[in-house]
């Protein structure tokens, strides 16, 4: 069966640690299924505006700032989202960070307005992440602010994987593919 899998893609370098780590995750997954369609969002690239909690969604669908639009519609045809991102300062980079706030449009939709369900198709979603230092904080806080923001839209985070100390030594990229390959086997009957 196709599915949609949609990369919020965190870093600003196209080619550095994170990246690496996606395409371990990539091989892997198109190893178990092969017939999906990825489609890439570039935080940094698309230069989001941040939330400006000017009450737009309170009232109606979407948001007052028409950059958000190619998220929706990239997000709510996805079946798999897969965040994958350096940590900066425990949280996200701020473009990703941007991209997340402003789904406060789907809290408005379900608190504001009382729709249920912002997102019908339910989705499944993975987090990767690198981060400089030993400190595993980031990627926790990372996980709940997922969490928090995913509770809305009918999405459950099922599995992260994470590198850490990459200021100093190289992604174990062995040990990484075989963490990938047990987190998908452990997913396959929910995917």
């Amino acid at each position: 069966m196709e599915k949609n899998m949609l990369v919020l893609f965190g870093s600003p370098r196209e080619h550095g640690f994170t990246k690496e780590l996606f395409n371990l995750f990539i091989q892997e997954w198109n190893n178990v299924y092969p017939n999906t369609n990825i489609h890439m969002f570039h935080a940094y690239q698309e230069n989001m505006a941040p939330c400006t909690a000017c009450g737009f969604c309170r009232h109606k669908d979407g948001c007052s700032i028409p950059d958000y639009k190619l998220f929706d519609t990239l997000y709510r045809n996805a079946d798999i989202v897969v965040v994958a991102t350096p940590v900066y300062g425990l949280s996200f980079p701020a473009p990703l960070k941007a991209v997340f706030d402003r789904t406060q449009q789907y809290y408005e939709a379900y608190i504001s307005r009382h729709i249920k369900h912002p997102f019908e198709k339910p989705k499944k979603a993975f987090l990767l992440s690198v981060y400089g230092s030993n400190d595993k904080r980031g990627v926790e806080m990372m996980q709940q602010q997922l969490q928090l923001t995913f509770s809305v839209m009918n999405t459950q985070l099922i599995g992260t994987i994470a590198a850490g100390n990459t200021d100093r030594e190289p992604l174990n990229t062995k040990e990484l593919q075989n963490e990938v390959k047990r987190l998908l086997l452990a997913n396959i009957r929910v995917l």
